[in-house]
């Protein structure tokens, strides 16, 4: 890994944990009136807020040149070389109902690749990492996705399309098919977390659509980097921008890719 590299990284990880003890300190302390409505089904409170000023924050003081994009807006999303996605908390939801599930995600792309990922759960005090090239870490110990083949014993991950309900029935229907193949299905809701959790192996493989790139970006690098194949629904690299992700294993992202294309028409 290059020095830089080591920055980049080093950097994430200590605005990830700022951040992550933040919001530590601030679960089950939230007041109603913290809590606003941005789009249906989809909240912000001031604890996103000040997370995401933390990071930034640190971010440019020691890359003041660098663009940032971030999902509650506190950016600057000027055309640069090296762009940050920021997810300042990934799992609103679950903080606001006190569910201890959420992380931190952070990511750089340096012009069209992801070079660098950090998703940092705060409650167990779990640090997933990844540079291109390098592999990929849970607190400094390499991981890997797991490479069961038999899709009937996978456990995989899913978000429900909450905020695009206009796909719930095709979606019902991919995840009945799904469901009546595997050995479960999980959804926590944390899209970062779920991809952590599928790149060291606690999961088989992850789908989601109606994603956003601070969501993706992180956990993306940390699933190829353990090993793991990601795309979107029909194979193609564009998860970024259309939201919609497979990622996992390459024999159950195989599989689901089969029944997912099938009931999603690009």
């Amino acid at each position: 890994m290059s020095s830089n590299d080591e920055h980049f990284l080093e950097v994430a990880k200590d605005a990830a944990i700022s951040a992550g003890g933040f919001l530590v300190e601030n679960l089950g302390k939230l007041n109603p009136q913290e809590i606003e409505e941005k789009a249906e089904n989809s909240f912000v409170t001031d604890v996103d807020r000040q997370s995401e000023k933390m990071i930034v924050e640190i971010i440019k003081k020691h890359f003041p040149d660098h663009a940032i994009i971030a999902e509650e807006g506190g950016a600057s999303q000027t055309k640069q070389d090296y762009t940050w996605f920021i997810d300042p908390l990934d799992g609103t939801t679950n903080f606001i109902q006190n569910l201890p599930h959420f992380s931190v995600s952070i990511a750089l792309r340096k012009n069209s690749k992801i070079i660098a990922g950090v998703v940092f759960n705060p409650v167990l005090n779990e640090m997933f990492s990844a540079a291109a090239g390098k592999g990929a870490y849970l607190n400094e110990q390499p991981i890997q996705v797991n490479n069961d083949t038999n899709f009937e014993r996978a456990v995989l991950a899913t978000g429900f399309p909450h905020r695009f309900k206009t796909y719930l029935p095709k979606y019902v229907l991919a995840f009945q098919e799904i469901m009546l193949n595997c050995s479960g299905v999980r959804r926590w809701g944390s899209a970062a977390l779920d991809l952590a959790y599928t790149a060291c192996g606690r999961y088989h493989c992850f789908w989601e659509l109606g994603l956003s790139p601070w969501d993706l970006a992180a956990g993306a690098l940390i699933v190829q980097e353990a090993g793991g194949v990601v795309t979107d629904f029909w194979g193609g690299q564009n998860y970024l921008e259309n939201g919609y992700m497979i990622a996992g294993s390459e024999h159950i992202h195989l599989k689901l890719q089969e029944i997912l294309s099938f009931h999603f028409k690009p």
